[in-house]
């Protein structure tokens, strides 16, 4: 954290060298941070990436609705965060995408990792939440299906393009909905219909679930 603070990094992942640094936040930034020839456009179009964030949330609220109440507060593997404030964290990845491009805001730090508020104390409780963040960003996707994705988007990371962020917001969405699996699991709960490798197909993720400690 020091050498975070050193650098004037907020949050991570970054990628530095010597005393300059990039969020990891975009593959592109990477890329041109380090000077490599690797070609980083979304593989999937934007319909695509909203059919496919409609299936993972889906998965998501199905998942949530099999973990019991009383893992709820129990933490993370290697990271100091509930299993309730990652379950929340699914769905606040999509509000916050949808809030950025609704009202056209920058894209907060804050934003992002908003907490569940203090009644949200049930999985049935962050289901239902998820099943109204499912039925907003549908209702997004009708109205912007035939809009510009080459548009560039304020964020607190950088600029990007509403296709990069939507993405973003599809492969962050799908590695936290793997982790929930994983969870149900340690929970000695058989996970139902939990993301599979059609789901991840064309996204940038690796076979981790977990960050090692």
């Amino acid at each position: 954290m020091a050498e975070l603070a050193d650098l004037g990094a907020r949050s991570v992942p970054v990628v530095a060298r010597d005393d300059r640094f990039v969020f990891a936040q975009v593959i592109k930034d990477v890329v041109d941070f380090l000077d490599l020839p690797d070609d980083t456009t979304p593989e999937l179009s934007p319909e695509a990436l909203a059919a496919r964030l409609d299936e993972i949330l889906e998965t998501a609220v199905r998942l949530t609705r099999q973990m019991p109440d009383e893992r709820l507060e129990d933490l993370l593997p290697n990271r100091p965060r509930s299993w309730r404030v990652l379950m929340h964290h699914v769905y606040q990845i999509a509000v916050a995408f949808l809030e950025m491009d609704e009202n056209g805001r920058t894209l907060t730090y804050e934003s992002m990792v908003e907490p569940p508020p203090d009644d949200m104390r049930t999985c049935a409780a962050i289901a239902d939440h998820g099943e109204a963040v499912r039925a907003r960003f549908a209702a997004w996707w009708a109205r912007s299906a035939d809009a510009d994705f080459s548009d560039p988007v304020p964020t607190y990371f950088g600029t990007t393009t509403r296709h990069e962020m939507l993405e973003r917001t599809v492969w962050h969405t799908a590695q936290h909905v793997r982790q929930v699996a994983s969870l149900l699991e340690r929970a000695e709960v058989v996970p139902n219909r939990p993301l599979g490798p059609d789901d991840l197909r064309g996204l940038p993720l690796t076979d981790k679930v977990w960050d090692e400690g």
